[in-house]
């Protein structure tokens, strides 16, 4: 019986994202971004000095460090990252957010939080945070 209730998570979850990634992802594309790049944008935004190792911001969205590598070259070819060696260590490769990046993502974090309030209107406050509370040990 819980092999179906498992098997049945996974499907609606996997609904959910589906939904997600259109609703979310067609808001940011108004700002030329998709979701993977606004994910990259607001972990470097949220970074001490707006700057993170290459396979640290891999691991943060989820990505390969050759996924990352072909989600950063057309964003530093559009001037929204760029690219630094980092002094101590040749083989460390640092991604910092541009000042145009910065200005970026912040119009589109605005399009991502209307997007993001907008999916969870079908439940209150206390039902969105006791979701955000069941999903967290999953992570």
């Amino acid at each position: 019986m819980s092999d179906h209730i498992a098997e049945n998570l996974v499907i609606d979850l996997m609904n959910l994202q589906g939904i997600i990634q259109k609703k979310v992802g067609g808001a940011l594309s108004m700002h030329g971004l998709g979701l993977s790049d606004y994910l990259v944008l607001n972990q470097l935004y949220l970074a001490p000095a707006q700057k993170m190792r290459r396979s640290e911001l891999a691991e943060r969205v989820g990505l390969s460090p050759s996924g990352i590598t072909r989600l950063l070259n057309p964003l530093e070819k559009i001037g929204l990252v760029e690219k630094e060696a980092n002094a101590r260590d040749a083989r460390v490769s640092l991604v910092t957010l541009s000042a145009s990046g910065k200005t970026v993502y912040e119009e589109a974090k605005t399009a991502f939080s209307e997007a993001a309030n907008n999916l969870f209107t079908a439940l209150d406050a206390a039902k969105q945070d006791n979701l955000s509370s069941l999903i967290k040990p999953l992570l």
